[in-house]
């Protein structure tokens, strides 16, 4: 079988999807799967994923008040529900008034209690900093996955000293390494220098510039946890 580009895939995905619905459920496809959905299958998920398995466009779920909601796109491999929302300056800020700010809050934490999992990207970081998002949903969907190859308990070790980076507003410090791991001063400090050497951290010099005692975050890090 020859390769398959996103545009042939996709119109074969929104078929499918259209020929097993009906009334409602159907017209809300058609009509609702607009262009910033598009983008985002587009821009982030073929780009990342290369199929469309287990998407659901138009993903119709109830609300807390039992009312029919459509989700942008809902992702149900079986053991995780994951809804997508691709969320515009406009709709979804400019003009929305306080009951639907209200609202739309009280659908993710039902949501939630339900077992969805909401996550939203802005429709211009879809649109201009695609990799930006390519980068966060990879990383939100490595909770889900195993490594597609063998990972040694090194490269563990430094994945998760980037994400514990990640919570602090302030650079690491070997004590927090330390503390999170349950390990020795000197490994903790040596984890961290390995990190410098592969460019994903950056010593945050103190005093007269000589004493390292913290340790930053360098720019796309966040490629580190691909």
């Amino acid at each position: 079988m020859g390769y398959v580009g996103f545009e042939e895939a996709h119109n074969l995905f929104i078929q499918e999807h259209l020929a097993c619905r009906t009334g409602e459920r159907r017209r809300r496809l058609e009509s609702g799967h607009s262009h910033a959905e598009s983008l985002f299958l587009r821009n982030v998920w073929w780009p990342l994923r290369g199929n469309f398995q287990d998407l659901h466009p138009e993903y119709e779920v109830l609300d807390w008040r039992g009312r029919s909601y459509f989700a942008d796109i809902a992702w149900l491999p079986g053991y995780v529900k994951l809804i997508f929302e691709i969320k515009g300056f406009t709709t979804h800020v400019r003009d929305m008034d306080r009951q639907k700010y209200c609202n739309e809050l009280n659908r993710e934490t039902f949501l939630y209690a339900m077992g969805y999992n909401v996550i939203s990207f802005a429709y211009d970081d879809v649109e201009h900093r695609p990799d930006l998002c390519i980068a966060l949903l990879r990383m939100a969907l490595s909770r889900y996955q195993p490594a597609a190859s063998p990972i040694s308990r090194v490269i563990l070790a430094e994945k998760e000293i980037i994400r514990l980076a990640l919570h602090f507003t302030e650079p690491i410090r070997p004590k927090d390494v330390e503390i999170h791991f349950g390990i020795d001063h000197k490994t903790a400090v040596l984890i961290l220098k390995r990190l410098c050497v592969k460019g994903w951290l950056q010593p945050s010099l103190r005093g007269n510039g000589e004493r390292i005692v913290r340790y930053e975050l360098v720019r796309d890090s966040l490629h580190y946890l691909d």
